[in-house]
């Protein structure tokens, strides 16, 4: 198809497009990629060694006895990982890199997952679960070659993608350069360096974290001025560097899964969120997303961003060779920016809005900030949740560097910290939880959630990510009151099922459960022409008109009833029917509970798309 003639108003977008021709090029390559690619993701333990011992994590594949490296990361310690390969089925290994050479070396622990990719994954979506268990033998057992060197990466091929990594802010991984490079190739940085929170010191419990989200191009060096004028010892400065070229939505899906993952292992119980530009639509997305199973997070403080979207992203879109992905999103109008106001934020976060108006105008660009419009920074919607809005006449990137700026934020901050003074008076109160596992010692453990239901009008529903080895901790403050307290596993059903208590002030409750292994299928429902397709860890599509869900095998016939409800609806029913055993779908996920072992049939239609048939395994 012919693209339309340039017109000649948008000279601004031909000069970056001159600037950038070899980029565009590039962005070509990665498009195509991006069409045949999923993410892995799983996490590595280990029976034996220490957990700061540093992992190498590949994805491979074979062809008689020739291997090869489809992707690989490397971990500071022990922990969550992503790969990034094409659609298939792929192995992976993990080894304890003791001497860090990037050679799987005889004697140094190792577990693997052979053909871990099953199903069909659309393009883009996220394999999850895929838990790897190091255990100490001679490699024989394992598949992957002794001796098998990996090829080093443009960048430090030990670099950590663990969350929680330490880093210098001036390491070159941080310079501008990297910056655009997760722009215009975000394919390529996330391959070469991956997206991580990072740290600059080690984690303490006796300091507040501030996440910072830079913008489009940026990196972590962009907010040096904010984290070197806050009282470093109050709070501690983490950073999501991420490649920002990519879906908006993807990379708060990210920023979940690293964040999930800092907040099992820490526990923290306070987290404030500070994000300039685009960086404010991907904090905004996993907010009204999954801000639920955040709930220590209570301020998000936003600057510069363009919460009405871009038009020369829409301009991109139409006229340019290549497309950034999160041009897609940019747009106003487009279907994430109008997801990002169909919930509103949570009331128990603060959103203060800062904007810059030191800009210009003209007759083809309205007033703004010399990057986003004022209507955009501005939009209604936004207002609406804003807890309160600040003006200031600095422009797009001086505005991270502007005394008066830097003077309202500090205040904001001690102003929080006042009324949580306050707040902590009359908190109270915490839970100690216990619980076993019924599985064998060297198998991957589950995630899990401690749920708390309030029965009475006092307390409030809340959901704790729990570690397969937080057993015996303590955790809260909870609000007084009574509640029916729950864990939630994957393939695990609680015993008891739930445990009624009372957390007072001044006093620890306790329960205590056991962990029985059960099979059971999950999954979601997207579109897809001409027919559907299904996955088991992403966003599943509400507006997808399902007729039946039916699993069959193993003497086993169930039709899933239908409930009504919106996307992500079917967090408000999945609790009871997991703790019931009770099949069913709604907002475009689907759960079939109490399996045995062995190969069933799932067959789903849907009005006005052809049928879908998938062979599930149950293990």
């Amino acid at each position: 198809m012919m693209r339309q003639p340039l017109p000649k108003f948008i000279s601004c977008l031909l000069l970056t497009i001159l600037m950038a021709g070899c980029a565009f090029l590039h962005l070509k390559e990665e498009e195509a990629f991006t069409q045949q690619s999923v993410v892995l993701v799983g996490s590595v333990s280990s029976t034996l060694s220490p957990q700061e011992m540093p992992v190498v994590v590949v994805a491979y594949s074979k062809n008689g006895d020739a291997i090869t490296i489809d992707h690989y990361t490397t971990l500071h310690e022990q922990g969550p990982y992503e790969l990034l390969v094409t659609i298939g089925a792929h192995n992976i290994v993990a080894f304890g890199d003791l001497n860090r050479n990037l050679v799987y070396d005889r004697g140094e622990p190792a577990g693997q997952l052979i053909n871990a990719e099953q199903g069909a994954v659309p393009a883009g979506g996220v394999v999850g679960n895929l838990d790897i268990v190091m255990t100490e033998h001679d490699g024989n057992e394992i598949d992957f070659p002794v001796g098998s060197r990996l090829p080093p990466k443009e960048y430090d091929s030990f670099h950590s993608t663990a969350p929680g990594a330490i880093a210098n802010i001036d390491d070159p991984l941080f310079s501008a350069e990297y910056g655009k490079k997760g722009f215009w190739a975000p394919m390529e940085f996330f391959r070469e360096i991956g997206g991580n929170v990072y740290f600059l010191e080690k984690y303490d419990p006796a300091k507040i974290p501030i996440l910072f989200v830079h913008g489009a191009s940026g990196s972590p060096r962009d907010w040096r001025t904010f984290f070197e004028s806050i009282d470093r010892s109050r709070y501690q400065p983490w950073f999501f560097y991420y490649p920002s070229g990519s879906s908006i939505d993807s990379m708060a899906y990210l920023l979940l899964w690293k964040m999930q993952n800092l907040q099992t292992k820490y526990k923290f119980d306070e987290l404030y969120i500070t994000a300039h530009s685009m960086g404010g639509l991907v904090v905004r997305s996993f907010i009204v997303n999954y801000g639920r199973y955040f709930p220590t997070l209570s301020t998000f403080i936003s600057i510069s961003t363009p919460w009405g979207g871009e038009e020369l992203a829409e301009l991109g879109v139409k006229y340019s060779p290549a497309v950034i992905p999160a041009w897609h999103d940019m747009q106003p109008h487009s279907p994430f920016i109008n997801s990002l106001f169909m919930k509103s934020m949570p009331e128990s976060i603060d959103h203060y809005l800062f904007f810059g108006h030191k800009g210009n105008r003209n007759i083809l660009r309205p007033n703004n900030d010399k990057a986003v419009t004022l209507t955009s920074q501005l939009d209604y919607r936004s207002q609406k949740d804003a807890k309160m809005i600040y003006g200031f006449n600095e422009d797009h990137v001086g505005i991270l560097s502007s005394p008066l700026v830097l003077s309202q934020y500090n205040a904001i901050l001690a102003n929080i910290d006042r009324r949580s003074n306050d707040a902590d008076k009359k908190s109270g109160n915490r839970l100690q939880v216990d619980y076993s596992f019924d599985f064998p010692e060297d198998s991957p453990r589950p995630r899990l959630y401690l749920l708390l239901q309030p029965t009475d009008s006092k307390g409030a529903e809340t959901l704790v990510h729990l570690g397969p080895d937080d057993s015996g901790k303590v955790h809260g403050p909870f609000l007084p009151g009574k509640y029916n307290v729950t864990l939630l596993a994957p393939a695990f059903s609680p015993q008891p099922s739930s445990i009624p208590i009372r957390i007072d002030d001044d006093q620890l409750a306790n329960v205590t459960f056991e962990l029985e292994p059960v099979g059971y299928i999950r999954g979601y429902v997207i579109k897809s022409e001409p027919g559907i397709q299904t996955g088991t860890d992403w966003k599943p599509d509400p507006d997808v008109p399902i007729e039946s869900i039916t699993l069959k095998g193993n003497g086993i016939l169930r039709t899933v009833r239908i409930l009504p409800g919106e996307e992500g609806s079917y967090d408000e029913y999945f609790a009871e029917h997991y703790l019931t055993g009770t099949d069913f779908t709604s907002g475009g996920a689907f759960f079939f509970f109490g399996l045995p072992a062995g190969e069933y049939e799932l067959s789903i239609t849907a009005k006005g798309y052809q049928p879908y048939s998938q062979v599930c395994i149950v293990r």
